[in-house]
């Protein structure tokens, strides 16, 4: 992420002088996108709608490949509750994990019921986390389990919620966490168009149409830049994210400077 930042600062830098009088260019940095796009949320918290733009281009870790979506991430807490009692008198007390553990394999066999989208694909749901207990010889009141939702642009998450309500029944209460909105561009949009070519001249690459696996600042700021026409396309490789020895070729820097410098040319005309 760092990378990207340093790679469209230092382009915009070396344009700075030749951007008056054209439309111009706003660059945002914000921190915590990783524990739900915080940063991001702050912002529009703080100035209200951020105005309008023409285009948003996200600079996540992409090998300089541009992606015109991602899926959303809907965090759900499960919440079951038991009554407690001693471990050696369990017919006394109500087991809340035994109803988490009812509900983890509900969920193990739920379904959607939506069609797969053609580049994100269909939807997917993970049972992250589940916590319940308070020690080995007593009957557990209570029992947590942390979902982890990935939807498409099809389906919204007021609906999701709904549907998983009605499917884990009154045993189950739910609490959303995250809610980070899906975000998709019509790859055949004449800037999408033109980013992919930029891409395809100075990287080599942006010959078949891609999204990213993970979520990103563009699902709060594209609707707050009023929907523009959004592209994700940074240095950085994307199957390296989170891992131990994560890093980032300082070509592909340069070449996303370069790429950067050059959407800015063409979109300022300058």
């Amino acid at each position: 992420m760092k990378s990207g930042i340093a790679a469209f600062v230092i382009a915009c830098i070396a344009l700075a002088d030749r951007l008056a009088r054209t439309s111009g260019v706003m660059l945002v940095i914000t921190a915590g996108e990783e524990t739900g796009c915080s940063g991001a949320e702050a912002l529009v918290r703080a100035n209200g709608q951020l105005g309008q733009v023409g285009a948003l281009v996200v600079a996540e870790p992409t090998g300089n490949k541009p992606l015109v979506g991602h899926k959303g991430a809907l965090w759900l807490e499960a919440e079951t509750r038991g009554v407690t009692a001693h471990g050696s008198m369990p017919e006394q007390g109500v087991n809340a994990v035994y109803k988490a553990a009812r509900a983890v394999a509900a969920l193990q066999e739920f379904d959607f019921n939506v069609a797969r989208h053609d580049v994100l694909g269909g939807p997917t749901i993970n049972v992250g986390t589940i916590q319940g207990g308070l020690n080995i010889n007593s009957v557990p009141d209570r029992a947590i389990i942390g979902i982890d939702i990935r939807n498409i642009p099809a389906q919204s998450h007021a609906q999701i919620r709904e549907q998983l309500t009605s499917y884990l029944g009154r045993d189950v209460t739910l609490r959303t966490l995250l809610d980070a909105k899906s975000v998709w561009t019509d790859p055949h949009h004449p800037w999408i168009s033109e980013v992919f070519q930029v891409a395809w001249n100075v990287e080599g690459v942006g010959d078949d149409i891609g999204a990213a696996p993970y979520f990103t600042d563009a699902s709060v700021l594209t609707p707050a830049f009023g929907s523009p026409p959004t592209v994700i396309i940074g240095p950085g490789e994307l199957a390296l994210g989170h891992q131990t020895n994560e890093y980032c070729l300082v070509s592909r820097i340069e070449r996303a400077t370069e790429m950067y410098a050059q959407l800015v040319r063409n979109w300022c005309r300058i």
